[in-house]
């Protein structure tokens, strides 16, 4: 039951949070010089939260916790009804821990080949097109990669319909209208095929003596804290938290190379050769992409933050992209300064652009190691082993819509691919 709390006034603030969802609350916290306060969105008292002491309060589980926090248009868009991103407590922990087992070094070792195998194919299909629309493929590139590796191989169509579907769940969260309802559309289909999957793999009856377990067969095969399995529609939405989150790097992609066009100096970095310049410049555009701009939960018990009354029950928005923006921690955060992370280890509540806290028991992405070794991986193709020419066309970003990314999808022209020196082509 949500409490009341008469210091809340009645002015609704949902049409400024649509206007600025990136700059909505850190904007207000660093007018107000305080990075907590309460106003009224959706016709309820929120309270907001920012920076990295408020993102530590925020992760502890004894005073927020995630079941029913997420808006029913997020759920029937970007996470699904009955994933991990609702759990608390061991049963969140143990769900957790099934994605975790998927995380190995030599699991992750699997998927950044494959996807550069990919990506280089894909690169070189290039040559000779007019234009090329880099966020659509690098889409198509991420999802046959993520799908090979779950054990989901995709024919042409079935990729083309598959990378769709994921495009549009992320993209619909935020959005009103048609955007809002193909991304309900895409979310049921999607929920339908995986469910599908997953009731074939359990027909199938597992891996094989010494066949590797996919993710697909971990997922179906999965057992809650009460020994039963999950529901095909439960672990059909759990292979989606696969796919979909790893789909997504493609707007980080798409961010780097619009940061590659616009510094040349950073490209320059790159192409002398530093792997460290590569990777610093990486955790640098996830600090300062515009991703998903905040995070629900809602408060456990009676509980205060800097002085602000959090009653039980009250919804909380975590402020993601203000915490890394925060002033006091980056220092000038607006500009992009990859030597920033230059011997800096990354504090967990400090940098949170895929959540923060930690990876097994907390609400962090379990694909966050994925997120980076992708892109590394995707630049590198693009910076060492391509050349291309950049047209004119609308490079800003909106920043009224959530996630965000080049009006254009950034298009790039006249490529010309080479094999990494010394390697025999992919």
């Amino acid at each position: 039951m949500q409490a009341t709390d008469s210091r809340v006034g009645w002015r609704d603030e949902t049409l400024a949070l649509l206007a600025d969802p990136y700059g909505f609350i850190s904007h207000r916290a660093h007018r107000e010089r305080r990075d907590v306060f309460t106003t009224r969105l959706l016709g309820r008292p929120v309270t907001c939260l920012t920076g990295p002491a408020a993102a530590r309060f925020f992760y502890d589980e004894e005073h927020v916790v995630r079941e029913g926090a997420a808006p029913g248009r997020v759920l029937d868009t970007l996470f699904g009804r009955g994933g991990v991103q609702g759990l608390d407590g061991e049963a969140h922990r143990h769900r957790k821990a099934m994605f975790m087992s998927l995380m190995t070094p030599q699991a992750l070792d699997r998927l950044e080949q494959r996807f550069e195998q990919i990506w280089r194919r894909q690169v070189r299909s290039w040559e000779g097109r007019s234009r090329v629309v880099l966020f659509d493929e690098v889409n198509e590139a991420l999802c046959r990669a993520v799908c090979e590796w779950a054990g989901v191989p995709l024919d042409a169509l079935q990729l083309r319909r598959v990378t769709r579907w994921m495009t549009r769940m992320i993209d619909a969260p935020a959005a009103v209208g048609p955007r809002h309802w193909h991304g309900r559309r895409a979310r049921a289909r999607a929920e339908q095929w995986a469910a599908a999957l997953v009731g074939d793999e359990r027909e199938r009856g597992g891996s094989a003596p010494g066949e590797e377990a996919t993710a697909l067969a971990v997922i179906a095969h999965h057992r809650d804290t009460d020994g039963t399995p999950l529901s095909r529609h439960d672990a059909g939405v759990e292979l989606l938290n696969v796919i979909r989150p790893t789909v997504a790097v493609g707007r980080f992609v798409v961010l780097a190379a619009q940061v590659l066009h616009t510094h040349p100096a950073e490209r320059d970095r790159i192409l002398a050769g530093d792997p460290p310049a590569l990777e610093r410049f990486v955790q640098e555009v996830r600090r300062d992409a515009r991703f998903f701009p905040m995070v629900p939960g809602i408060a456990a018990a009676d509980l205060t933050f800097r002085d602000e009354p959090i009653p039980r029950g009250r919804w909380l928005l975590l402020d993601l992209h203000g915490t890394d923006h925060d002033p006091d921690v980056w220092g000038d955060p607006e500009r992009f300064r990859p030597e920033r992370f230059a011997g800096r280890e990354v504090d967990p509540f400090e940098l949170v652009p895929q959540g923060g806290g930690d990876h097994w028991t907390d609400h962090r992405c379990a694909g966050e190691w994925i997120t980076i070794r992708l892109m590394v991986a995707a630049l590198r193709v693009l910076t060492l082993e391509t050349t291309y020419a950049v047209p004119p066309q609308d490079l800003s970003v909106p920043t009224r819509r959530a996630p965000t990314l080049p009006r254009s999808g950034f298009v790039i022209t006249d490529v010309a691919a080479r094999a990494p020196a010394g390697s025999p082509r992919a």
